[in-house]
């Protein structure tokens, strides 16, 4: 996911804010009730009551002051209104007794005091306390239920930040990064060959070559990188995510294919920044793609391969398709499309049920556009395609697409990346819970304190608005050389010399590249702290 009009991001904070005053009408001890919210909004400033909200809530009416709000206003706000986001007693306790004191915990109570003008540390912390003691909830919802005075005061611009950050599955991700930096922390020493470091370039200088064909009414564009003309060696296909496009994973692209590795890098015409660009309705996440854009992604894959075999058969001196033996790459959206080629089985009746009942104004960016795909046949549906041998997802979307056994039916091997301050598919939700649906060879790695682009290539220009801050280019230089050598370690096992490569698939050789602002751990299970944590806060 790359890109998001400021339009749906203004629209987003309101309505976050609207939920955040409904959450406010629900009665408090009057002593600490507050009677009064204003909103900042740029240069706009309202001051409502709560009494006006609670009538609103009740009864439809809207308030003189509520008027300004009219175009928003609508029944799934007002339903909204009454959502509240619940979790575990157990999970929010010990959230608090291991990020409070962390850098991520800092990093929260500064982006509270950017949303909350006048506030302090102090009347933070003393509300999260309160929160636990009764609101029982870790959103931007509970939190400011739990607020102290007459007045809230809401910069309501920071509020879709500060309403991704404080998803509580995002606040879950990052207190389970605290259980994975400690539990999957190694001390052995693997021996590694001493003549090959797979995060360096290779010997093959790197040519680029576009290519164009039709699938039906799509037209698909693709970068070839090419080193070895006449290589064995597996293909490796690039699939971007949402609102990116095909330059994404250049840097992944140019690496593989100096190590002899061609690798293909597809851009999906109904969900690159061009696309989204031009929606029509950009004000709605889970309307802002087609639903059918979830089987077109893997299929645009299958008609890729097909071209690329037919191309082998038209000209055999030229360039090698090794399709039968090819490993798919994706991010965010394009981890999706990678593991749906890999076998999983959609469960849109899952999906549906959760967007129906579940979906709220604090959901992370991905729970929204995941729904997109709710529309869709609520059938089993397999996107598998046999020519894909290995997979690798990268921040990938997963949500409830794939339902709680969908990922099981996926008999390749499969590399998933995580995050732990990704607040746009935040890791809990989108890869540790999928990632324990795995039931082959599978490795995880968790970049602690890594968030959604980190990977994107250093030159990749955002085209706009990020909702969330990014740690990319120089902060993230280590993650990107160990997806280097990892990710051409893990293409390697389908070849002669996979026995050479594989320690390079190690704790570590992963914890090599650590640095203290994104610690890297790599293992091939969830440790038990992290299996009893999902347990407790299973929904």
């Amino acid at each position: 996911m790359g890109f998001i009009g400021k339009k749906t991001l203004y629209r987003q904070a309101l309505y976050l804010f609207i939920g955040i005053m409904g959450v406010l009408c629900t009665p408090i001890p009057p002593s600490d009730a507050a009677e009064t919210v204003t909103i900042q909004f740029g240069p706009f400033t309202q001051t409502v009551k709560i009494s006006e909200i609670e009538q609103y809530a009740k009864t439809g009416r809207l308030s003189n002051s509520l008027q300004v709000f009219a175009p928003f206003l609508t029944p799934d706000v007002r339903n909204l209104l009454n959502q509240k986001i619940d979790i575990d007693p157990q999970v929010a306790d010990r959230f608090i007794g291991e990020i409070v004191n962390t850098p991520q915990g800092q990093q929260i109570f500064a982006r509270l005091g950017q949303a909350i003008p006048g506030s302090n540390r102090d009347t933070i912390q003393g509300a999260l306390n309160l929160m636990i003691r009764q609101v029982n909830g870790a959103s931007v919802l509970g939190f400011l239920r739990a607020y102290p005075g007459r007045n809230v005061t809401v910069d309501a611009s920071k509020l879709l930040e500060l309403g991704l950050v404080l998803n509580p599955d995002n606040l879950k991700s990052q207190a389970l990064g605290v259980f994975l930096e400690r539990d999957l922390a190694t001390s052995e020493r693997v021996s590694l060959p001493g003549n090959i470091n797979p995060s360096n370039p290779g010997k093959y200088p790197v040519q680029v070559q576009t290519i164009n064909f039709n699938r039906g009414n799509r037209q698909i564009i693709a970068d070839i990188y090419i080193g070895d003309t006449q290589s064995q060696q597996p293909l490796v296909v690039l699939s971007h995510g949402f609102g990116a496009n095909r330059l994404f994973l250049k840097y992944l692209g140019e690496h593989l294919a100096s190590h002899g590795i061609t690798t293909v890098s597809i851009e999906h015409p109904g969900s690159n920044s061009r696309a989204v660009n031009q929606a029509i309705n950009r004000t709605n996440l889970a309307r802002l793609i087609s639903p059918s854009e979830f089987i077109d992604r893997p299929q645009d894959i299958t008609s890729l391969l097909d071209e690329l075999s037919r191309r082998n058969q038209q000209n055999p001196t030229g360039v090698k398709f090794n399709t039968n033996n090819t490993v798919v790459i994706g991010h965010s959206l394009g981890g999706y499309t990678a593991l749906a080629l890999a076998g999983g089985e959609l469960n849109i009746g899952e999906l549906r049920r959760y967007c129906q009942r579940n979906l709220n104004a604090a959901a992370s960016p991905g729970d929204w556009l995941q729904c997109a795909g709710a529309s869709l046949p609520e059938k089993p549906i397999s996107l598998r395609d046999q020519r894909i041998q290995r997979a690798i997802a990268l921040n990938p979307l997963v949500g409830q697409l794939f339902g709680r056994q969908g990922l099981s039916q996926i008999n390749i091997p499969v590399l998933m990346v995580a995050s732990t301050e990704d607040a746009i598919t935040p890791a809990v939700s989108h890869q540790i819970k999928p990632f324990s649906q795995l039931r082959g060879s599978k490795y995880l790695i968790t970049a602690i304190g890594g968030t959604h682009l980190s990977l994107s290539d250093s030159n990749y220009q955002i085209p706009g608005s990020t909702l969330v801050r990014e740690r990319r280019g120089r902060e993230a230089d280590r993650f990107r050389q160990l997806i280097r050598g990892v990710g051409l370690a893990f293409v390697k096992e389908l070849t002669p010399e996979a026995s050479i490569y594989r320690p390079f698939l190690s704790s570590s050789y992963t914890q090599s590249f650590s640095t203290t602002t994104i610690p890297l751990r790599f293992g091939s299970d969830l440790p038990k702290s992290v299996q009893s944590w999902l347990e407790v806060s299973r929904e």
